[in-house]
């Protein structure tokens, strides 16, 4: 079933997307199987399963964190995480450049945009992203490599609002990458889109796709 799964949904994308396979709560059989078809970027919502599943699965997989992450939670995840796409506040990137720098390291992060009308989803706003950016301070984030920008739509079937939310994180996206202070910053990455809608994210100019159930099936 995964491989068959895998293959149509690789098939569908279009050169430029890559696919994020979200194996939360999946056993780490179904993710070997993966793997083992060629899969190597899966993404994680809880640091626990990530940890115990980066220690005994293929060390040249690449975990992305897409949860909310917990500042205390940081220093469990920085030695081998290889992007997080949930970073939305100045303290939270701050925290995870603390850690980094602590094992000499650069982590790859993308910064959360608040683009859903829901508020139990996590982000900044259009202007307290600007803010951090022009904040004195963010300079000195020498261990953080901003690759660009994450949304979640509002889980509506309305496909019209989530094009215009979509869009809505696109224009933050090209906006936020000519800014200054990302001038040394490789900001080619939008993580938008899940099994839902990634089609309609992929239309929108997603490079990213989070998809987990037209993989590995639904959770039970």
């Amino acid at each position: 079933m995964i491989q068959g799964n895998l293959k149509r949904l690789k098939k569908s994308l279009p050169q430029g997307v890559k696919l994020i396979a979200v194996s939360k709560k999946k056993p780490e059989s179904a993710i070997l199987e993966a793997y083992e078809n060629g899969q190597l970027d899966f993404g994680e919502n809880y640091v626990q399963e990530l940890v115990d599943k980066a220690e005994s699965l293929p060390k040249d997989i690449h975990w992305h964190f897409i949860g909310h992450l917990q500042r205390n939670k940081v220093k469990y995840i920085a030695p081998f995480v290889y992007l997080i796409h949930g970073v939305d506040s100045f303290k939270l990137l701050k925290e995870i450049n603390k850690q980094a720098k602590k094992i000499d390291r650069e982590i790859s992060v993308l910064l959360q945009i608040h683009i859903a009308q829901e508020d139990s989803k996590f982000g900044f706003d259009d202007a307290e992203v600007i803010e951090m950016l022009n904040d004195p301070r963010f300079p000195d984030l020498e261990h953080i490599a901003i690759r660009g920008v994450m949304g979640m739509a509002t889980n509506t079937n309305n496909t019209t609002q989530i094009e215009a939310e979509f869009n809505s994180l696109k224009d933050v996206f090209y906006h936020i990458r000519q800014h200054p202070a990302l001038a040394d910053h490789a900001v080619t990455e939008m993580s938008m889109g899940m099994t839902q809608d990634y089609q309609i994210a992929i239309n929108c100019g997603s490079t990213m796709v989070r998809i987990g159930s037209a993989i590995f099936g639904s959770r039970k």
